[in-house]
């Protein structure tokens, strides 16, 4: 087993371990803390220092689906932040989160649910940037969703919380699906889930333009980027501990990293780097006006989250060698210096129980310590010399210069919100005259955030380790060899007048903030009103009065309980039949002498059924459906299939047995009541359309699947050559006895636990 796979099951043997602690004894609930700890430093180091590797095993021979894993420069970038980052959140999260239970009275235990998803949700990360097989990619993909539902929503009992986690789960869980959808059409244009085979195909086939389209869509969802950018802020909900990890590292870096994995291909369209440009210059602006004007700390970083990454999208649309480097770049540098600035509103509100900057200042008296890690953050995270951050406004002006005067002028513009928003947040907490009293707070609380300060300066003082990082993953992004080397210059050169100019002009915007904030915060109004947030609610409670309605009408007897089914059922089946090419679909055979027997049992078959529909009384209806049970066991009979004729008559004389004797213990009221009721005339016109239209849906389906034959019989061949391995004389026998039996021994499972369940609540009188 190699180092790929190796990595893979000790990501995921983390959170398993952390469950299986906190189930066997609730008081083991805190060792899952330093579990965490344990496991997420191991992987660290294993992904740092282990060379690239590659695994594959095929699961799934027919459709070409394989377990495909490849640990290259991009997963290694990705998985040290997933990893890295995750080390100090779990080790701040060890203090943090025990406090936040006592906060809110609720027992330690409830520590094991915590670990157990924010681990995995590590290992999916990690699972995830090396999957190289488009089914397996998504389901890492949609695994990330699941578990950050759980995190985002820990807090079960607030309603916020589980507004915010639905929230969540709805915006990347649905664009999920076109990540799926897009997954599979490049599988029709290629013939292949793996997507080193597709990238090595170098061109664009068929629709794959629009396939890549999908999945950008999925990946900018995920990395919060405008429109679809208004459920993170709301995610602030969760604890700190995964804020700052899901937020700054981990699931919105997910997002960049899907469009850095298909950017081979995404390169090749230019319209889709337009709107990369749009879209990431759009969350610039959006997530940096609006951060300026808010007043919640964690609410001012979520808004420059988005703001963050709308720069990594700008660069992937301005493309060539600077933008791509520069994006890795930009992803590894943003997610240490905001990470420490999440941990650090944490630690601020925990000292003095406010949330709002308006309530807090002047804490850097008795939090240095704090204070100087989470400004060596800040000022990373506006680019200042000596720090990691510098260097990642460097690349990014560098690109900016190479296009041109308008993307120089976008590239300031951004850079500047960004300083004035970050110098508005770090200032009013830490300096000017002490607000609120701060109590003193755990160690554990602190040193993650001064240890993410020290390595954003080491960034700014040896950079080389970390470049080396970037450029690995620029060079599976770019598909060539890359080479990034950053260095301080003191030249007049287009970067660092750039730079000067961001300085000079965030510090203006803050400065001048009396004049801008009154239209700042009507931007901001205005888009809580009429933008996607407000119709996300709205589409919501479009969809609620909606089921309500097909609820009130689906509870009104058995026909509209069947029809709620079938009609939707027929639609989607009707629109496949339209949408699908038919041609050579639909085939007639010969009719031959033998073939009489056969049509004399389906048309008894069929005359069974209308008879079952106009019988009255309940022993003849009894009596009426077991007779299409056995015209049908009459044709398997003629067909050839002795095993599935005897199965069915076993099964209709049993069904036929279980009628008979509950109408024996019925109450003959009940039955004479039931028999001598008049039906509703006034729906049988539409039972019967209904019923005419789901039959022949099902009847051209049927059609359709006998008419043309597999295109692979691989499956076929296999079970004709396992049949001799499980002792059968034939395939329908190994079927029934063998495969089909392990599905029917899970149905009577299920059948016996709720057999168990209505006895219980039987007993306890809950159902009388």
């Amino acid at each position: 087993m190699n180092t790929a796979m190796l990595l893979l099951l000790v990501a995921f043997a983390a959170p398993i371990l952390a469950l299986v602690a906190g189930a066997i004894q609730p008081r083991l609930a805190p060792s899952a803390a330093m579990l965490g700890v344990a496991a997420t430093a191991a992987v660290v180091v294993w992904s740092f220092w282990q060379p690239d590797s590659s695994h594959k095993t095929t699961w799934a021979s027919i459709y070409g689906m394989n377990v495909e894993l490849t640990l290259d420069g991009l997963g290694r970038l990705y998985a040290l932040l997933a990893t890295g980052i995750g080390f100090f959140v779990v080790a701040y999260a060890s203090r943090y989160i025990p406090l936040h239970l006592h906060h809110q009275q609720r027992p330690l235990s409830h520590q094991t649910r915590f670990y157990f998803f924010l681990l995995l949700f590590m290992a999916a990360m990690v699972g995830l940037v090396m999957a190289q097989d488009l089914i397996l990619l998504f389901m890492f993909w949609d695994l990330t969703a699941i578990a950050s539902f759980f995190l985002i929503g820990y807090d079960q009992q607030e309603e916020e919380s589980r507004s915010a986690a639905m929230m969540a789960l709805m915006v990347t869980g649905i664009t999920a699906v076109l990540v799926l959808i897009g997954s599979i059409m490049l599988y029709t244009e290629y013939g292949t889930f793996s997507l080193p085979a597709i990238i090595e195909s170098g061109e664009i086939l068929g629709a794959s333009d629009w396939a890549l389209l999908l999945i950008a869509i999925g990946a900018l969802a995920k990395s919060a980027q405008t429109p679809l950018h208004f459920w993170l802020p709301r995610a602030m909900a969760a604890p700190t501990p995964v804020s700052a990890y899901l937020h700054s590292a981990a699931m919105v870096a997910a997002g960049v990293f899907l469009i850095g994995r298909f950017y081979p291909l995404m390169k090749e369209i230019d319209w889709l780097l337009d709107i990369f440009l749009f879209v990431g210059f759009s969350s610039m602006l959006v997530g940096g006006i609006i951060a300026l004007t808010r007043n919640v700390l964690k609410q001012i970083l979520a808004y420059s989250t988005i703001s963050q990454y709308g720069y990594v999208v700008f660069m992937f649309g301005m493309g060539g060698s600077y933008g791509i480097k520069g994006a890795s770049f930009y992803v590894l540098a943003h997610a240490i210096v905001k990470s420490a600035l999440f941990l650090t509103a944490g630690a601020v509100s925990e000292a003095t129980g406010k949330k709002n900057l308006s309530d807090i200042g002047g804490l850097r008296r008795k939090m240095p310590m704090l204070a100087i890690g989470s400004g060596f953050a800040a000022a990373g995270l506006v680019a200042l010399p000596l720090t990691i951050g510098f260097f990642k406004d460097e690349i990014f002006f560098a690109r900016a210069v190479e296009l041109g005067q308008p993307y120089m002028t976008m590239d300031v513009l951004g850079a500047s919100l960004t300083f004035a928003y970050i110098f508005r947040f770090w200032t009013h907490v830490f300096l000017g005259r002490e607000i609120t009293e701060a109590k003193p707070i755990s160690g554990w609380l602190v040193w993650p955030v001064f240890s993410l300060g020290i390595i954003t300066i080491l960034g700014g003082v040896w950079p080389e380790p970390f470049t080396k990082i970037a450029e690995g993953a620029a060079s599976v992004t770019a598909y060539s060899a890359q080479h990034l080397d950053v260095h301080y210059t003191f030249d007049p050169i287009p970067e660092n007048m750039m730079a000067v100019a961001t300085w000079t002009l965030g510090l203006t915007i803050y400065l001048t903030r009396r004049k801008w904030w009154r239209l700042a915060t009507g931007i901001a109004h205005l888009g809580e009103k009429i933008g996607p947030a407000h119709w996300y609610y709205k589409g919501l409670n479009g969809l609620n009065a909606l089921s309500d309605s097909v609820h009130d009408y689906e509870v009104r007897d058995l026909r509209s309980r069947v029809v709620s089914i079938l009609v939707p059922a027929g639609v989607l089946v009707a629109i496949a039949v339209v949408i699908t090419p038919n041609a050579n679909s639909f085939e007639i055979g010969s009719f031959e002498q033998q073939d009489f027997t056969l049509v004399i049992m389906l048309v008894a078959v069929v005359v069974s059924g209308f008879v079952v529909m106009l019988l009255r009384d309940h022993l003849r209806l009894a009596i009426g459906l077991s007779c299409v049970g056995y015209s049908l066991a009459g044709v398997w009979a003629f067909m050839g299939a002795p095993n599935v004729t005897l199965v069915a008559v076993v099964v209709e004389t049993i069904l036929s047995l279980f009628f008979i004797g509950m109408l024996v213990l019925m109450p003959s009221t009940i039955l004479r009541f039931e028999t001598q009721a008049e039906g509703d005339r006034r729906s049988m016109p539409r039972d019967a359309i209904i019923a005419t239209i789901a039959g022949l849906l099902v009847f051209f389906v049927s059609w359709g699947a006998l008419s043309r034959t597999s295109w692979n019989t691989e499956v076929i061949e296999s079970q004709t050559v396992l049949t001799t391995a499980v002792h059968a004389r034939n395939v329908v026998t190994a079927i029934l006895a063998d495969f089909r039996g392990f599905d029917t021994m899970g149905e009577i499972t299920v059948i016996a636990i709720t057999l168990i369940g209505i006895i219980s609540l039987l007993r306890s009188g809950r159902l009388r």
